[in-house]
């Protein structure tokens, strides 16, 4: 029996072929295995050239490469027969070559392809016993492990990997097959022993048996399935986008979206940088853009902390010549991938000052760009850059299948960012437009002191149909107003302001707030009649208050609208009772007016549905809430508003929100001077005397004159059309203010008198002499009232 080199121990049995051949060729040896598998006899081979058997070239190869072969060999009868041979050197003392030792085993055909296929497969191959030691490996696993098959046989498994947690996961499974004698599956991402880059492994693992069910060992195939990762990788990144960049409507987290997912999993360093008119909410350039670019950089992101390679900062413009890959992907529209050692690339960046210097400081190396330009919709809005260092580990740049997934998430990310460029146009111009209905400047009254809150919900169009005002009346009297008109977004905001300018019209006709609120609901009718067929219908509540601080009465009327809360000075909180009425638009029914009397210095809180309801509070409790919060103690009416807001609202409020507050004010009775008159021509120079009088004793002598006009020309119509009861009042405030009552409804007008005529320009002249002057009815009859403008001293 003789030992052959290269079979590691194992005997070479009686049963197998076996032939000695010496370094010319010729047959020396021949077992009686090989007699069986040939048909030739040991006196009838040796001595013969091997090539008797086998094509000389076949034999040259064999005997040159001095290992496995397949040869097709003629047997005795004529017959070939291909055999999987075994060719090992045979060397003397001082190593010289001396012949060959052939060997072919019983059936050796199916076993030699066999062995032939483990060693020479693409996929690595490795045999290891119960205990994880190598047993055999084929040159495919030799080569990935950077080594040959003698250096490992033998060896345990860690000992010839680093220590990761890659290479504890794969002998955890190896132990596992041990365990369950169950094959398992192991998937990895590293790199191999012999080399830098890194590599996905799908790993096929498998118990070994004999034939008697004994194990063995675990046998192994590992297939690298690197380009089957990276499009696995590829296809979770699109996925991911889909939910990950938009989730607001802002465009400039938008971009930062799309900057944070591709890094680090698809480049090293991404930028996006947008046209101004873009970030405007302006309608930007359709189609490619051509020429130096101005963009501005809105986002960035890099593997590395801080973003050192970033040579713009957030927020800054810079301009791209036309040669650089941004403004040719905006040009042409198509993505541009380029590299280090490209022309217009490394001139482009050493052109700029802050790139280069970057690139410098940064030690970049090598680096691979791809510029993708953002086109939604036909229209361009920016470009996105990215860019990957070349290193060992990642030495591949940029590929086709690079530029599609990159393409595919610009896109995505374009079409966010023009829907959030949308969106922000729009809410602008809804902001803008509610902006301009809403109060901006009170006009100039003394009645109350307030303070005021608005909130719009958190609705696509971020506005909605809350308004309040405050109104200046004659009389020094104002109007308080708080309204509610169903719905949110633009068209609950045009209605609003349709009511809000009603109300101001009705309010300076100095009607009383039921009456006001009756014409108001009038109009709410006619505006669901003329828009039902495109809007549907139009539902608004409302409460209107009117407060003199003469007489301190305060009248409140309501149309479906939450009550109004008071604060006394003493801190008392109660919630006025007043007639709730029915809703604006609904027709055919009354409203009920409040009267009550308000000491100086209380507050009266209006507000809207929105501020009490909720989805977890009723309208009770939120009420109650309201005059607990209205109860705390404030430094001012601002503290005031925002205490209410804090204790009843929600981070994010689902209905819009008004909130008014007013403080009372009175005048003193020193500021208020009364006469009853009667009826009588004669009493018009009385009157007179009594202003200039009174005028005297408040110091305003200079206001003399036009005041004794005023009270001659409004005191002779009250006695020649209007009849008794007649008042003269003047009012002291910010401002002179002249009434005069009497028992007529009939308002007088305005108009011009001829050349010819006796009379008639009395009110001309009042208005001509005064700032403002008007009418308003009362309980008996009239009163005509005009108002100047006091002297600053």
């Amino acid at each position: 029996m003789a030992t052959l080199p290269g079979d590691k121990g194992r005997a070479a049995t009686a049963g197998d072929a076996m032939a000695v051949v010496d370094v010319h060729g010729i047959v020396t040896g021949w077992s009686e295995g090989a007699r069986l598998l040939t048909g030739y006899t040991s006196a009838e081979i040796t001595g013969r050239p091997v090539s008797d058997l086998a094509d000389t070239g076949d034999v040259q190869r064999a005997l040159r490469t001095a290992g496995d072969a397949l040869v097709a060999v003629r047997r005795r009868d004529g017959q070939r027969t291909r055999l999987a041979l075994r060719v090992c050197p045979l060397r003397g003392a001082n190593g010289e070559r001396q012949g060959y030792v052939i060997t072919a085993a019983p059936e050796s055909q199916g076993q030699a392809l066999g062995e032939l296929a483990f060693r020479q497969s693409s996929m690595s191959m490795s045999v290891f016993d119960t205990e994880q030691r190598y047993l055999r490996m084929n040159d495919t696993a030799s080569r990935i492990m950077g080594s040959h098959e003698a250096d490992f046989l033998g060896r345990f498994f860690p000992d010839t990997v680093e220590n990761a947690e890659h290479s504890r996961g794969f002998l955890s499974h190896l132990r596992k097959v041990v365990e369950t004698g169950l094959p398992v599956h192991y998937e990895s991402w590293t790199r191999a022993p012999s080399g830098m880059r890194m590599h996905a492994w799908n790993t096929e693992m498998w118990p070994l048996r004999d034939s008697a069910g004994q194990l063995l060992g675990v046998a192994l195939a590992a297939f690298d399935s690197s380009e089957q990762h990276s499009a696995r990788q590829r296809l979770a990144l699109l996925d991911e986008a889909a939910t990950s960049i938009g989730t607001k409507l802002d465009v400039i987290h938008t971009a930062r979206e799309l900057a944070e997912l591709v890094v680090p999993r698809l480049t090293d360093f991404a930028s996006v940088d947008l046209l101004d008119s873009v970030l405007q909410g302006e309608e930007p350039v359709v189609g490619p853009v051509g020429g130096d670019v101005e963009l501005r950089r809105v986002a960035h992101h890099s593997r590395t902390a801080g973003v050192p390679e970033a040579a713009i900062d957030l927020g800054a413009a810079d301009v791209y010549p036309p040669s650089s890959a941004p403004a040719r992907a905006l040009a042409t529209g198509q993505a541009v991938l380029t590299r280090t050692g490209d022309p217009d690339l490394d001139t482009w960046l050493e052109r700029h000052a802050e790139r280069s210097a970057k690139l410098r400081d940064f030690d970049a190396g090598d680096l691979s760009l791809m510029a993708v330009p953002l086109v939604a919709r036909g229209t361009t809005l920016g470009v996105s850059v990215l860019v990957r260092q070349l290193t060992p580990v990642r030495p591949d740049p940029f590929d086709q299948d690079d530029v599609s997934l990159a393409r595919e998430l610009a896109s995505r990310a374009a079409i966010c960012v023009d829907n959030a460029r949308r969106y922000t146009k729009e809410r602008t111009t809804a902001l803008a437009l509610q902006r301009s209905l809403l109060p901006q400047a009170m006009a100039g009254q003394a009645a109350v002191e307030f303070a005021s809150r608005y909130l719009p919900a958190l609705s696509q169009a971020g506005v909605g149909g809350d308004w309040f005002d405050v109104i200046p009346l004659s009389g020094t009297r104002v109007a308080l107003v708080v309204g509610d008109v169903v719905g949110h977004g633009i068209h609950a905001s045009v209605t609003m302001g349709r009511l809000r300018t009603a109300v101001w019209t009705l309010a300076d006709v100095d009607l009383a707030p039921d009456e006001l609120l009756t014409h108001l609901d009038d109009l709410v009718g006619h505006l669901a009649a003329d828009e039902s067929a495109t809007t549907g219908e139009i539902g608004a509540t409302c409460l209107y208050a009117v407060y003199d601080p003469v007489s301190r009465h305060c009248t409140i009327a309501a149309a479906g609208h939450p009550p109004p809360v008071l604060l006394l000075p003493d801190g008392t909180v109660e919630v006025v009772k007043v007639s709730a009425g029915p809703m604006l638009g609904v027709g055919g029914l009354p409203f009920e007016a409040t009267e009550l009397t308000l000491p100086e210095g209380a507050v009266l809180a209006l507000y809207t549905d929105g501020l009490v309801e909720a989805r977890d509070l009723d309208v009770d409790t939120g009420t109650a809430a309201l005059c607990t919060a209205l109860a705390a103690p404030a430094g001012n009416l601002e503290d005031a508003c925002d205490n209410v807001l804090k204790a009843l609202l929600p981070r994010r409020p689902a209905d819009d929100v008004a909130l008014l507050l007013a403080r009372t004010r009175a005048l003193d009775s020193e500021q208020v001077a009364v006469w009853d008159l009667p009826a009588d021509p004669a009493v018009v120079s009385t009157a007179r005397q009594y202003a200039t009088e009174r005028l005297t004793g408040w110091g305003l002598d200079e206001a003399a004159f036009v005041t004794e006009l005023v009270v001659s020309e409004l005191v002779t119509n009250a006695i020649r059309y209007g009849g008794a009861p007649i008042q003269l009042r003047l009012i002291r405030d910010r401002t002179l203010i002249c009434e005069v009552s009497d028992a007529s409804s009939t308002s007088p007008h305005l108009r011009r008198a001829r050349t010819t005529d006796e009379g008639g320009r009395g009110l001309l002249l009042v208005a001509q002499l005064t700032d403002r002057w008007g009418t308003r009815p009362t309980a008996t009859g009239k009163t005509i009232w005009a108002e100047q403008v006091l002297p600053v001293r």
